[in-house]
C-alpha cells in the first residue's frame, strides 16, 4: 500500500527519545535477555519470541536494580517504578516492524521497559554504578497514582456519542473511569479533534489531557503511544490544523514527570507558520508547571515574536515569555502594555478574550514576582 509504514526506530514510551539496540550485558543472570538503558532512566529487556514477556520483565527489573535481587522483589509496580512495552521489535534491524513481516520473516520481538521512581533508583545505585535520574522531567515517584479500579467491576463500554457528551460537559472523573474500561475511549476521544467545531475541539484538547494525565500514572504506554501518533499526525500539514500538537502540550504538560522529554519535539514546529501558533500554545501550556522545560531549551530565537506584526503571535509568546519568567526581554514586553489589540486564547477548553496589553502586563507580573 502506498505511504505504508513498515518499519521505524524503537523509541522509549516514557521519554519518546530513540534507543539503542539492546545488548548482553557484562554479568549475565538470567543469561536470555539483552538489555538496554534509555537517557531518560529507563532500561529494557528484549524477549525475541515475544512468548516470554514475564521473564523480560524480571530481567528489566533486576536489570534496574543493579542485580539487587532482594530490592526487585521488594518492588511494588507504579508504587516503586513504571512499566512499558513496545512490540514487533525486530532484533536484526533494530527497528519496529509494523507488519510483524520483514524480508519474509516473522517478527515477534517485544521490548519490555522499566523506569525506578528516583527514590527506588537512588537506593538501587549504591548496588552499583550510578543509574541515571530523571531529573530533567521530574519525578515519577511524586505523583499521585490513580486508584485501581475493582477488578470485579461492570466495566463500561465507550462510543463516540458517549465520550463526546462527557467532553462537552467536562466530566474528567468519567473520562479516566471510561479510558480504564474501555482502551477504544482514547481513539473516540481523539477523533473529536477533527471537529469543524473550534469550541468542541477545544474541550477534547483540554479532557485529553487532563484525563490522559491520570491514566497516565497506571498505563504510561498508552499514552505515550498516543503521543507518537499525534506527533505523526502534527507532521502532516494537511492535519496540523486540528488540534494535535495542542493536544500533545496538553498532555505534557499535565504529567510533565512522565512525558517532560517530548517537550523539545515541538520546536521543529516553531519554524512552521502554520503550526507555529499551536506550538507557541503548546509550550505556554507545559510551562505554566514545568518552566524549566522550557528554559532548557534553545528558546532564545523566539524572543524576537514579541514584536511580531500578527497580534496572536504576539499575545500567545507573550504568555510563554511570562510563563518562564523570561527577565531578557523584560523592556520589550513593558513597551506593549499600552496595546489595546484583542485576541482570543484558550485556557482549560475555555476561550478567554483578552489584549495584547493585558497579556504584557501579565507577564511583567509573573517576571517581577519573588520566590
Amino acid at each position: 500500500m502506498k505511504g505504508e509504514k513498515i518499519a521505524i526506530r524503537p523509541w522509549c514510551p516514557f521519554c519518546g527519545q530513540p534507543i539503542d539496540k539492546p545488548t548482553e550485558p557484562a554479568q549475565r543472570k538470567l543469561g536470555e535477555f539483552a538489555v538496554g538503558r534509555c537517557q531518560c532512566g529507563a532500561v529494557y529487556a528484549c524477549d525475541e519470541t515475544g512468548h516470554n514477556v514475564g521473564a523480560a520483565m524480571i530481567e528489566a527489573l533486576v536489570y534496574a536494580c543493579n542485580d539487587d535481587w532482594d530490592l526487585a522483589w521488594s518492588l511494588v509496580p507504579e508504587d516503586d517504578y513504571l512499566t512499558g512495552r513496545l512490540e514487533s521489535y525486530d532484533t536484526e534491524t533494530n527497528q519496529v516492524v509494523e507488519t510483524r513481516n520483514l524480508d519474509g520473516r516473522t517478527v515477534r520481538g517485544v521490548l519490555y521497559f522499566i523506569r525506578l521512581h528516583r527514590a527506588i533508583a537512588e537506593i538501587a545505585s549504591e548496588a552499583g554504578k550510578k543509574i541515571p535520574t530523571t531529573a530533567s522531567t521530574g519525578d515519577p515517584g511524586d505523583m499521585e497514582l490513580e486508584p485501581v479500579r475493582d477488578p470485579k467491576r461492570i466495566k463500561a463500554k465507550a462510543n463516540k456519542e458517549k465520550v463526546k457528551e462527557l467532553v462537552e460537559q467536562g466530566d474528567i472523573d468519567a473520562l479516566v473511569d471510561l479510558l480504564f474500561d474501555d482502551k477504544r475511549t482514547l481513539r473516540f476521544l481523539t477523533r473529536l479533534l477533527y471537529t469543524p467545531d473550534d469550541s468542541l475541539r477545544w474541550r477534547a484538547i483540554d479532557a485529553i489531557g487532563k484525563a490522559c494525565g491520570r491514566y497516565a500514572t497506571r498505563m504510561p504506554g498508552a499514552v505515550s503511544d498516543l503521543l507518537h501518533r499525534l506527533f505523526e499526525a502534527a507532521s502532516d500539514s494537511a492535519s496540523s490544523s486540528w488540534g494535535a500538537i495542542e493536544t500533545i502540550g496538553a498532555v505534557i504538560a499535565a504529567r510533565p514527570e512522565i512525558f517532560g522529554a517530548f517537550t523539545k519535539h515541538l520546536l521543529k514546529h516553531l519554524r512552521d507558520m502554520t503550526t507555529l501558533p499551536a506550538a507557541l500554545w503548546a509550550l505556554g501550556t507545559i510551562a505554566v508547571r514545568r518552566p524549566d522545560l522550557i528554559r532548557s531549551l534553545p528558546f532564545y530565537n523566539l524572543l524576537k515574536l514579541v514584536d511580531y506584526q500578527g497580534a496572536l503571535i504576539r499575545g500567545l509568546a507573550l504568555r510563554l515569555f511570562g510563563n518562564i519568567q523570561a527577565k531578557e526581554i523584560r523592556a520589550q514586553i513593558e513597551k506593549l502594555t499600552e496595546e489595546q489589540e484583542e485576541i482570543v486564547i484558550y485556557e482549560d477548553g475555555r476561550p478567554v478574550r483578552t489584549t495584547i496589553g493585558a497579556l504584557a502586563a501579565e507577564a511583567l507580573k509573573k517576571i517581577d514576582h519573588k520566590h
